[in-house]
């Protein structure tokens, strides 16, 4: 049986999580981990500095040791889990995951070994709290379509088209990538870092979940969601390994197209690979990454085996991706969806029946 909060501590996002409520539910964490994290981190962003606000104006940052914030996470009250903090918590986990450029600050202090021991309590906690946490696909599902031709064009082709349009641009990719990019992982190039087909019809288990927990989101204002039913064999990812398993079985060499941005990543030089997602549609109709798969996986690297690893990238919590026509959208329920600018809630809008 699965230890939940094991689960979580593995992969970065978990242990993201962790911190973020941490964080967000004691003042003195906060800080802490503000600034344990202001020095690792070779990409400072807008965000520390206004996270910073009105202590900037010291003459003399304060200091902090791993040590230190750990004795602050040691003294959270976790008596009363908040929902409410629990789900700002992974939003705020989904939305700094990067694939393209070095870990973050406060993945950097999640990883340091005494604020990793200390989490493992928060971890214990936050497992109870989530009720979805570990379930496979449900019947039910939900699909956004926000304001851009690209996340529509699942509707316009048929995935067998859009598999055979994917699988030739990433060979195409690689070899060009092969044929004209630098070889050293350190160059300052990158290129496609996603690990699965963009233009595939992509659903989540409710619809919050579809239109908060979307990694490299762009800030649109309005979305419609729409009602799919979806049958057929789905794959559950539900950890590292899983994962692994599904590589090996069917590999697709991406070392070229996505040395650079994995590099930064993970900080490994190898070789990498992905699913052909071609050739797994041949025996599955869907994948669905849960939400602890999402949590134990994501933003890290993943062993395959002694030369390969590979990295689950662009593919967000209790998201299924669908490789056969085995699912369709409903005639009627489509909603739309509103937030305000420089808000992360959204609200429904109006309700109107597809035409």
């Amino acid at each position: 049986m699965v230890n939940l909060a094991d689960a979580l501590m593995r992969g970065p996002r978990g242990r993201r999580l962790c911190l973020e409520y941490a964080s967000r539910t004691n003042e003195a964490v906060r800080l802490g981990v503000l600034w344990l994290g202001k020095e690792p981190d070779p990409n400072p962003r807008v965000r520390r500095r206004r996270l910073i606000g009105d202590v900037s104006h010291r003459e003399e940052d304060p200091t902090y040791s791993g040590d230190e914030v750990a004795a602050l996470i040691e003294g959270v009250d976790l008596s009363n889990v908040s929902c409410d903090i629990v789900r700002e918590s992974l939003q705020a986990t989904v939305d700094f995951a990067y694939y393209w450029q070095e870990p973050d600050d406060d993945d950097h202090v999640a990883a340091e070994p005494a604020v990793r021991a200390s989490l493992w309590r928060v971890a214990e906690r936050l497992a109870t709290a989530i009720p979805e946490l570990t379930a496979d696909r449900r019947e039910m599902q939900w699909a956004v379509e926000w304001p851009s031709r690209s996340e529509a064009a699942w509707r316009e082709t048929t995935p067998f088209a859009a598999l055979a349009e994917w699988a030739q641009a990433q060979r195409e990719g690689e070899a060009r990538a092969a044929r004209e990019g630098p070889a050293d992982p350190h160059a300052n190039v990158s290129g496609m870092w996603w690990s699965l087909p963009y233009t595939l019809l992509t659903t989540r288990g409710s619809i919050l979940d579809a239109l908060e927990l979307t990694e490299d989101f762009l800030g649109w204002e309005t979305a419609a969601v729409v009602p799919v039913e979806g049958a057929g064999k789905t794959l559950e990812i539900r950890s590292p390994e899983d994962w692994a398993d599904l590589c090996r079985e069917y590999p697709m060499e991406v070392t070229a197209s996505r040395r650079h941005d994995w590099f930064r990543v993970t900080g490994r030089d190898g070789r990498w690979v992905i699913p052909d997602w071609q050739r797994v549609s041949e025996k599955w109709d869907a994948v669905h990454l849960t939400t602890l798969g999402y949590l134990s996986a994501a933003t890290q690297l993943i062993d395959i085996d002694k030369e390969y690893g590979s990295v689950i990238a662009g593919w967000g919590p209790d998201s299924t991706i669908w490789l056969t026509e085995a699912a369709r959208k409903l005639n009627s329920g489509r909603e739309q969806w509103i937030r305000p600018k420089n808000d992360w809630h959204w609200t429904r809008a109006i309700l109107t029946d597809d035409p």
